[in-house]
């Protein structure tokens, strides 16, 4: 039973540390202000509209031989990955820094030909949206900023 006390102890000692050093830590699922995801998601749809936009008629591009991407740039691009946050497609960035050797070459292939038809993979172009708050205590929709995190592939071309 002392083994259990000491090792309870010693965790609320590391994480007071870690709260005066970082500050206290809140996550989302904490808050019972009533907020929900439909709540935030309205609140961003409504704010995030323009009634003056209008649909871009779709380019065509005119294919440019100066834009070649070489297997040395991918790799240099993967064996820099610094750590990040994993998107959708659950790729982490650890996964393709290591894995650079083999991965260079179908990769250097996919990035020429999306840049060279001016379209990228439709996976790379979804996103996880993680609420922050802004403040200590939201509660209304406003005090929430959304954070989006693309797949490291996608922010990497």
């Amino acid at each position: 039973m002392r083994k259990v006390e000491t090792k309870k102890n010693t965790n609320d000692a590391w994480a007071k540390v870690h709260e005066v050093i970082k500050g206290p830590v809140s996550h989302p699922d904490d808050y019972t202000t009533g907020l929900t995801a439909q709540i935030c998601n309205d609140h961003y749809a409504a704010i995030s509209t323009d009634d003056n936009y209008r649909t871009l008629r779709s380019k065509v591009m005119a294919s440019d031989n100066m834009c070649y991407i070489t297997e040395m740039e991918v790799f240099r691009m993967l064996d820099t990955l610094p750590p990040t946050a994993t998107g959708l497609d659950m790729i982490p960035a650890w996964f393709l820094r290591h894995g650079a050797p083999i991965f260079v070459a179908p990769l250097a292939q996919l990035f020429q030909q999306s840049l060279a038809n001016g379209v990228a993979p439709r996976q790379w172009k979804t996103s996880v949206i993680t609420p922050v708050p802004k403040v200590a205590t939201p509660t209304q929709p406003s005090d929430i900023r959304p954070i989006s995190i693309a797949p490291v592939l996608s922010r990497s071309l």
